[in-house]
């Protein structure tokens, strides 16, 4: 075989850390830490001080506490995924998936269930986290089979 290691030791060994696995971490942490502030500053009540109406603030008073549970799975389960990638750890995975399933309980309470009013609606807000959590859901997944999760 010459020198270097065998052929299965090099197959089975831990993967590399790609240099696009601390870009896509940290790119997405930040912008699930931004789902993060929005969520503890609603809990919070301190949506007066981030500058919303009294018409936004009720509307948000009024999500019952199922949609804010999906909501809560949605962006902790994000955020968690974020981290854990940085982490390279396998739990990254569920994490995403976690977030995935809050992400979805979410949209459909949003769009099925009630009427946003036409200030509080971002479509282009809507779709970006749409594209970041399934981006993020399947690059997790991609590198758990590659080995570079552990």
């Amino acid at each position: 075989m010459g020198e270097g290691k065998p052929v299965i030791e090099a197959m089975t060994g831990p993967a590399k850390t790609p240099w696009h696995l601390w870009v896509i971490g940290a790119v997405t942490l930040l912008f699930n830490a931004m789902g993060v502030m929005s969520y503890v500053t609603t809990e919070f009540g301190m949506l007066a001080e981030m500058g919303m109406t009294p018409e936004q603030i009720a509307f948000m008073d009024s999500y019952p506490a199922g949609a804010v549970a999906l909501w809560a799975l949605g962006v902790w389960g994000a955020f968690a995924g974020s981290v854990l990638l940085l982490l390279r750890s396998k739990w990254a995975v569920p994490a995403m998936v976690v977030a995935t399933v809050g992400l979805i309980g979410t949209t459909v309470y949003n769009y099925a269930l009630i009427d946003v009013p036409a200030s509080m609606e971002a479509p282009a807000l809507d779709v970006a986290i749409w594209i970041v959590t399934l981006s993020l859901l399947l690059y997790a997944r991609r590198m758990a089979v590659a080995g570079v999760l552990k």
